[in-house]
């Protein structure tokens, strides 16, 4: 019992890497011969997701249909002013913004390929894109993300310029690698 932390943590590492040590090996030693491992030392997880996968068409309408709305704004849903203005600003956006906020949201810059009603969360259940109402005075003054239940804690705003203006800043930062809180 003593060093039982350290025998579930061996346990998983051997588990998760040590079992697959020579085909984890192999596999990168082929994709260093593609593309040199120096180069890819200046990308961030997120950016070489978009440059290997390219930036995804992201279809608005049926990421639309395929939300569910909760917290504040449970009652009017799509029809709340501020989740109206949510969707005016990301139509707004071009595709790599778009790729962005859903990379934010669900920590995938594509949609899935059967649509966003098959959009899993990270168990491999199927759990839409949200968007949680909260009060401006009970949160940060920037949207929240959620990536393991595809959820974004939208604040209150005032104004259709000021949710965009923070929108933008969040996945900004987030894309940086720096927090807002």
């Amino acid at each position: 019992e003593e060093n039982l932390p350290e025998y579930m943590e061996a346990n998983l590492k051997y588990r998760l890497l040590g079992r697959y040590e020579k085909q984890l090996n192999e596999l990168l030693l082929g994709f260093f011969d593609v593309i040199p491992e120096p180069l890819l030392t200046i990308f961030d997880f997120q950016e070489l997701e978009l440059l290997m996968c390219g930036l995804p068409e992201i279809d608005m309408d049926n990421w639309k249909e395929n939300t569910e709305y909760s917290g504040d704004y449970d009652r009017e849903g799509p029809n709340h002013e501020v989740c109206g203005w949510f969707w005016e600003i990301v139509s707004e956006y071009d595709q790599e913004l778009k790729a962005r906020l859903l990379q934010f949201v669900t920590g995938s810059s594509g949609a899935p390929a059967r649509g966003f009603r098959s959009l899993q969360e990270i168990n491999g259940r199927v759990m839409k894109f949200t968007i949680h109402g909260v009060a401006l005075e009970n949160c940060g003054a920037f949207p929240s993300p959620y990536t393991k239940s595809n959820r974004i804690d939208l604040p209150i705003y005032g104004s259709k310029d000021e949710l965009g203006e923070k929108l933008k800043i969040a996945i900004t930062m987030a894309a940086t690698g720096f927090d807002i809180e």
